[in-house]
């Protein structure tokens, strides 16, 4: 008798595989680093091939172990639909749901969003990840995440997205570095010497680049923030001017700084969207869930 691999064992691999740390992986699947061990041992076993070189404190997977954890991915997404037959059967919204969120909305958005999507939905277990933009999409593709909250435009892959509002974005300066300041600041007269942008692999530095139509700016590579708190630290201590958007200043993240904030002409704006992976079977599900999302932002819920 053939003894096949266990869907536990193959989460053990997958964890490994996207976390690259045995101590990482096993907090992902919240046990203990031994039990994670022990698990990837029996799973070499019983396929009677190494699958991760374990050298010291880097875990490499061998090529073997490279094609066996692409076709785990694959068994873990079918395992997953399998679950979602029965759950739509049921209550909508009901039982294990893995949402990334972006490092640009999750401290701005998640304060008022939880607790709305627990009062709406009380039998969902809902598992946050942050997340950056291609990480995100990436760990969608594979199944370890079933929906995604980001920001517009992103190439997210083969995806179905609800566009759930628009954030718009504003200039933000220390008073009298610009004399006299408009109601609303025209993205052509930003100066683009004293811009300071997150750094590279943040999307909201493309978005808002794009939508203000100044595609060819760059900032200076010594001036980048890793955070919209970093930028803001930066913008106050006399570095620059950066731009924020609007989620982030109603969450008051420049209060107190004497920092000011301005609008840009022409409605420049990313937007906020719910992404799932095309042919989801949970999609009338996260249909549900862009509502209370919807909701939550407009204060209607």
């Amino acid at each position: 008798m053939n003894f096949l691999p266990t869907l536990k064992q193959l989460q053990y691999l997958t964890a490994l595989h996207i976390h690259g740390h045995f101590g990482r992986a096993a907090d992902a699947c919240f046990v203990t680093q031994s039990t994670l061990s022990a698990g990837l041992r029996e799973l070499e076993s019983l396929l009677g091939a190494q699958l991760v070189e374990r050298n010291r404190r880097v875990v490499r997977f061998s090529p073997l172990g490279e094609r066996v954890v692409a076709k785990a991915y694959d068994v873990l997404r079918e395992a997953d639909a399998l679950a979602a037959l029965t759950r739509d059967a049921g209550a909508p919204l009901a039982g294990p749901l893995r949402l990334g969120v972006i490092p640009t909305i999750a401290p701005y958005l998640l304060p008022r969003l939880a607790p709305a999507i627990r009062a709406a939905w009380p039998e969902l277990q809902l598992y946050l990840r942050e997340e950056m933009s291609g990480a995100a999409c990436e760990a969608l593709a594979r199944g370890t995440l079933d929906a995604v909250l980001l920001a517009l435009p992103w190439d997210c892959g083969p995806v179905t997205s609800i566009a759930l509002f628009d954030d718009p974005f504003c200039l933000v300066f220390r008073a009298g570095d610009l004399p006299d300041p408009p109601p609303a600041v025209a993205p052509d007269s930003i100066d683009d010497t004293t811009l300071l942008l997150l750094e590279d692999g943040h999307c909201l530095k493309d978005q808002a680049l794009a939508v203000c139509g100044r595609p060819e700016l760059r900032a200076d590579s010594t001036h980048r923030g890793t955070s919209l708190v970093t930028l803001v630290q930066m913008v106050a201590g006399g570095l620059g001017q950066t731009l924020v958007p609007q989620m982030a200043l109603d969450a008051g993240l420049i209060d107190g700084t004497g920092l000011i904030a301005r609008p840009l002409t022409g409605g420049a704006a990313r937007t906020i969207a719910l992404v799932w992976r095309q042919g989801s079977l949970r999609a009338s599900e996260f249909a549900l869930l862009a509502g209370t999302i919807r909701e939550a932002v407009s204060g209607e819920g």
